[in-house]
């Protein structure tokens, strides 16, 4: 996700999306929507993930949502140590989501877009749990994993994934 915030309007209520309640993200996320300049969020899939990897698959998503900006950043910062390759100028800022408003803007954009991702899978995949642990690899989603097998939305690249399909391989059952 990428935010362009009004530094005409207070934005101090900003903070480490992962320092806040789904609804104080919920409502920030309709804030930076109805009252900031610009934001984009972009998802990228799980085959797109597993065929280029998770580094590459982020900086894409970054170049993405920059690219849909309007209007067009002075300057691009950038949350951690990797950028994309953009023509604009860029600053990288490790814990930037914690010390930049528009980072922590991004970073809660993305977050209640992935919910609500996960939300809709949860609604075609209810088995999974998808709406309660967001796609994280909590106890109740490797147990459903282990049980039902991997979806099509799963990244055959992540680790619990990997083992699951490979423990289908070698037991003789049909891989999903």
């Amino acid at each position: 996700a990428a935010v362009i915030l009004d530094p005409g309007r207070d934005w101090s209520a900003i903070a480490d999306s992962k320092q806040l309640s789904a609804r104080r993200r919920q409502r920030l996320a309709r804030g930076f929507r109805r009252y900031g300049l610009s934001h984009q969020v972009c998802l990228i899939d799980s085959a797109t993930i597993d065929r280029v990897n998770i580094l590459q698959a982020t900086l894409t998503g970054m170049r993405q949502a920059v690219a849909g900006l309007e209007p067009r950043p002075e300057l691009v910062l950038i949350d951690g140590n990797r950028a994309p390759l953009i023509d604009l100028p860029v600053r990288t800022v490790i814990g930037g989501d914690a010390s930049e408003k528009c980072i922590g803007a991004a970073s809660i954009l993305a977050k209640t877009a992935r919910d609500a991702y996960m939300s809709k899978l949860d609604e075609r995949y209810p088995d999974y749990g998808f709406a309660r642990h967001k796609g994280y690899a909590t106890a109740e989603h490797l147990a459903a994993l282990h049980r039902f097998g991997p979806t099509p939305e799963h990244r055959r690249s992540f680790a619990p994934v990997y083992a699951t399909l490979q423990a289908d391989l070698f037991a003789g059952e049909p891989v999903r």
